[in-house]
């Protein structure tokens, strides 16, 4: 085709909003029944470029809405209106098992939409492009503001909400990789919820004396969301991915300190020493290395590391003692921790002792460990530093990318109303969402 026999046009709305908000995307006026390709570029904080494509064919009108029109092959196929997002993934010759997070939330997630002549599938900066634009996905919503915390010995940051206040508050602790991890805090301040990102496994304090934090740590971090001016004291949730839910239901079961209103654990296990902290239960997984496999990829399987779940109570987190509402998000194909048998564990204990109404399910079917917000692309497998050892490794995290990318979606939608459900509402204790307390995709 002759580029100037025609001026295709392609716009994105929004071309700038949250990360976790839907854009359309849109070609018009291209020859009727003309074949091309949109593709997504990204360049990440760490200098990694990632791209996504799908093959469209036009309507009559010579349009095509992503949001409508099914994709004919590419990185996704059929009608998915964020599949650029979600199906993005390293371009050819990059680093093996990377893996896409933001670094720097004061900035945006930049894409650059183009589209291209017939059914691409490489090469796409050798060609000229017909048409293209950037989008910009905010982790930080305008307003929300970003305050390090380093009192009390503290790695942190809180992002506040836009406005005065004041907000309900929220701890959020990440998994074992350790580091300062704020993209989702920035979110969630995005969504009104005041929230502290949490560094309990590489803080500056055991950087410069070789000791892992103790409990006291995580009570330090909740008494700077509770005498906040800006908090809500008695409004404070906690939640956890990967080994931070481990610390989450420790403190929300045994603290004498932490009083919270409710918890969210995303790849939740309960098994660890109840007695100990941090050193402890890294010490447990330690014990347990042998029961780590290796697949025929060299890929690291951890799930194992906690199975047979402990009929000993010493080994898990006594889940009857809780006291404010629980929600569980599980991908029944986690193969770094035993998600889904620690889940239904815990639903027998909390049966046991007369205190499962506080408790909710999500069970995705063939998704992974890695439950992140929405269109963030599904992370198979990745490159992870463990954390006793620091031996570089690639783990297997499980999941297939449709399967994943909708959990990622639905998940996060139902968390949002579960923390503003228990958050702001003035019934701390009431369930959620169905009356078996059990939700999937």
């Amino acid at each position: 085709m002759d580029k100037t026999q025609y001026c295709m046009k392609l716009s994105v709305q929004p071309s700038r909003g949250l990360v976790d908000e839907k854009f359309t995307i849109l070609v018009q006026y291209a020859p009727p029944g003309f074949r091309l390709t949109i593709h997504a570029l990204h360049k990440s904080d760490d200098g990694h470029s990632w791209e996504a494509f799908a093959h469209y064919t036009t309507s009559a009108t010579g349009t095509v809405n992503v949001s409508e029109d099914p994709s004919l092959g590419g990185t996704y196929s059929g009608v998915e209106q964020m599949g650029l997002l979600w199906s993005l993934r390293p371009v050819p010759g990059s680093s093996p098992a990377l893996r896409l997070r933001k670094v720097n939330v004061q900035t945006p997630m930049e894409v650059t939409i183009s589209v291209y002549q017939g059914h691409q599938t490489e090469g796409f900066m050798d060609q000229v492009q017909l048409a293209g634009t950037v989008v910009e996905r905010w982790y930080m919503a305008p307003g929300v503001r970003r305050v390090p915390i380093t009192e009390g010995g503290l790695t942190a940051t809180l992002f506040l909400p836009s406005g005065p206040g004041p907000f309900p508050g929220l701890l959020d602790l990440w998994g074992g990789a350790g580091k300062l991890v704020e993209y989702r805090a920035a979110l969630l301040a995005s969504h009104g919820i005041a929230s502290l990102a949490l560094d309990y496994l590489t803080p500056k304090i055991t950087m410069e004396t070789g000791k892992m934090v103790t409990n006291d740590y995580f009570e330090t971090a909740y008494r700077v969301l509770e005498q906040h001016p800006q908090i809500i004291g008695s409004r404070i949730a906690m939640f956890g991915l990967s080994l931070g839910t481990s610390m989450t239901l420790k403190m929300a079961a045994y603290s004498k300190v932490m009083k919270l209103r409710c918890v969210v654990c995303v790849g939740a296990s309960h098994v660890q020493p109840v007695v100990g902290s941090v050193q402890e239960l890294l010490d447990y997984s330690q014990k347990n290395a042998g029961k780590t496999r290796i697949n025929e990829d060299n890929q690291v399987i951890y799930r194992n590391l906690m199975l047979p779940i402990p009929t000993d109570p010493a080994f898990k987190v006594d889940v009857g003692r809780l006291q404010c509402p629980l929600l569980l998000v599980v991908g029944e194909d986690d193969q770094n921790w035993p998600a889904y048998e620690a889940a239904m564990d815990m639903k027998d204990m909390m049966e046991r002792a007369g205190n499962s109404h506080l408790l909710t399910i999500l069970l995705y079917p063939n998704a992974g460990h890695l439950i992140e917000p929405p269109y963030s692309p599904h992370t198979r497998f990745g490159a992870f530093r463990t954390v006793n050892t620091r031996e570089k490794v690639v783990a297997l995290w499980g999941g297939e990318m449709v399967a994943h990318s909708r959990a990622q979606e639905d998940a996060w939608r139902k968390t949002l109303v579960f923390l503003r459900e228990h958050l702001y509402s003035t019934n701390p204790g009431a369930a959620s969402f169905s009356t078996n307390n059990q939700g999937n995709n």
